[in-house]
């Protein structure tokens, strides 16, 4: 038998959980994981685990030295997409994007530099001391994703603390000011090789029943909003940005104006759009990606390309928590139960500390429904999160 080959996974948090299956599910491959939370729940996944930041370069740099591995892929979270294309590179292992690409693929500031010079609507970007500067705005930090360090400015006398914390919160220091685009968001997936991309799921972010702690949001597709226009624009945003192979995650506001790209990604979505896309149409992203993390031919390209619904409706809702020290997770047996409900998960155990709901990493689980439609898929995966509750203990130290 040929040696397994071995692959190097960049996280191993709720974001990873789809593709580290599909890695496990695949066969005759080797797969590190590497997260700098020792209790990461991907770490089940793998044959080895790695205690260490994603976004530790050189540390991951001699792993990878190590193992002689043969691909190395950062799915779900966009700074360590940079790190895997540059490991990549000075280590002559195949990889989607190159360190170029992958520069301007993680940096909010240069994508909204390509977005103007290549003529793609998206929001006018500020100097922060600019007399014209309007309100609201919005305030980010342009190297973080999930929320970190982005603000909406209502006056000019929250401006300045806005600013402090976006800057605290970048890599650099540097801030990103940009007019406030409204309207519904969706998101855009597909897969691309050689220059020539598939459009998959267009879905829908739309805000589930919250509980008194938190919002819950949910994915659902197809989506309600999106239009030709608003799929052709994201795909020319992903081009501007250089993605020519692999996985692409774009983010677009459909305002009374139009579409406007809101960002792209040069990997699978954090959300777990890679598994409602197999639950939707049949399509393995999370297989794709790997394949091309190795150098592998796409074998489903061509399954993507001419790809059918399998099912009228997908949606995933996340669950959410009060903060503090989880005591136990009630309702996973009643809530796989629900008709149509592909999995739920937990992303916690047992004596876990949960946080406050600030951003998407906060997020206490998950769950997958399908159905006839995307309001019964939406209903069934809102079902499931209502059977789920989280037994905390709020005074836990």
């Amino acid at each position: 038998m040929p040696a397994a080959r071995t692959l190097l996974v960049l996280g191993a948090g709720a974001s990873q959980l789809g593709l580290l299956e599909a890695a496990r599910e695949r066969g005759g491959l080797r797969v590190i994981a590497a997260d700098r939370d020792p209790q990461a729940p991907g770490f089940a996944l793998a044959d080895e685990r790695a205690v260490i930041s994603s976004e530790d370069e050189p540390a991951l740099e001699r792993l990878a030295r190590a193992r002689e591995i043969d691909g190395i892929v950062s799915p779900g979270a966009d700074w360590p997409v940079g790190v895997a294309a540059r490991i990549a590179e000075r280590l002559g292992l195949p990889h989607p994007i190159d360190a170029a690409t992958a520069a301007v693929a993680t940096s909010k500031t240069r994508q909204r530099e390509r977005f103007v010079a290549a003529g793609i609507p998206c929001p006018r970007t500020f100097d922060p001391g600019a007399p014209d500067l309007p309100f609201p705005c919005v305030v980010k930090a342009p190297d973080r994703q999930g929320q970190r360090g982005l603000a909406l400015v209502g006056a000019a006398s929250e401006l300045e603390q806005a600013l402090a914390e976006a800057a605290q919160e970048a890599r650099y220091g540097q801030v990103l000011v940009e007019e406030l685009a409204e309207g519904p968001e969706i998101t855009v997936n597909g897969i691309w090789e050689n220059g020539s991309p598939v459009v998959l799921t267009v879905t829908d972010r739309v805000l589930a029943e919250p509980p008194a702690f938190g919002v819950a949001l949910a994915h659902v597709w197809p989506s309600l909003h999106a239009t030709d226009e608003a799929v052709a624009v994201a795909t020319e945003a992903a081009r501007a940005v250089g993605i020519a192979n692999g996985p692409s995650y774009v983010q677009v506001r459909i305002t009374r104006d139009g579409p406007s790209v809101m960002e792209v990604a040069a990997r699978l979505g954090g959300g777990h759009d890679a598994e409602l896309c197999r639950a939707a149409l049949a399509v393995d992203l999370n297989a794709l990606a790997i394949a091309f993390a190795l150098g592998e031919p796409p074998q489903d390209m061509s399954g993507a390309s001419s790809a059918s619904h399998v099912s009228g409706g997908a949606c995933v809702r996340f669950l959410v928590a009060a903060p503090g020290r989880l005591v136990a997770v009630h309702g996973l047996a009643e809530a796989e139960a629900v008709p149509g409900v592909e999995w739920v998960r937990s992303y916690r155990r047992p004596g876990w500390e949960l946080p406050p709901l600030r951003r998407g990493a906060d997020r206490a689980g998950a769950t997958l429904a399908v159905g006839a439609t995307r309001e019964e898929a939406l209903e069934r995966a809102d079902r499931a999160a209502q059977a789920v509750r989280f037994e905390v203990d709020a005074d836990a130290p």
